[in-house]
């Protein structure tokens, strides 16, 4: 089995303390359209809802693998995504399921996924002894969506 990991309640709390991002620029401020991922709660926003928009950067070892890219979370504290399997709200959502070794390093077995049977497609992944993480990403725009570990 696997654990989906939001991203940390602790490092959310920082960035809307601060009101920066982990590149130290201005988080931004928005009233939701409807259907922005949020990666606090793990699922769409409604229109409507507070947001914030921010650099975010994974916690990966120092590799040439990290990377930043934009997320949205609520603009105040929310009660998380409630479980830690699969998002419900994100199945049939087609993704790429990004594979790290414990050097932070991409692993062979990423690939992307039309959405269908995500657990099975990350139990295969994970069953790779190398693999110690699957970040979810968006696969239009390729940014993090959430993490997965084994349990």
């Amino acid at each position: 089995m696997f654990t989906v990991h939001a991203i940390d309640p602790a490092h959310l709390a920082g960035v809307r303390a601060a009101g920066t991002d982990v590149s130290g620029l201005p988080v931004e401020r928005l009233t939701a359209e409807g259907g922005e991922p949020l990666r606090c709660c793990l699922r769409d926003a409604a229109a409507g809802e507070q947001l914030i928009l921010f650099g975010y950067e994974p916690k990966l070892p120092p590799s040439p693998y990290r990377e930043i890219g934009a997320v949205f979370t609520h603009a105040e504290p929310c009660d998380g995504p409630g479980s830690t399997a699969y998002p419900a709200a994100w199945r049939g959502r087609p993704q790429v399921l990004r594979a790290y070794d414990a050097n932070g390093r991409i692993h062979p077995a990423t690939r992307t996924h039309d959405g269908t049977a995500p657990e099975t497609e990350l139990a295969d992944i994970l069953s790779d002894p190398a693999v110690t993480r699957v970040d979810s990403r968006n696969i239009a725009y390729g940014c993090f969506m959430f993490t997965v570990t084994r349990a």
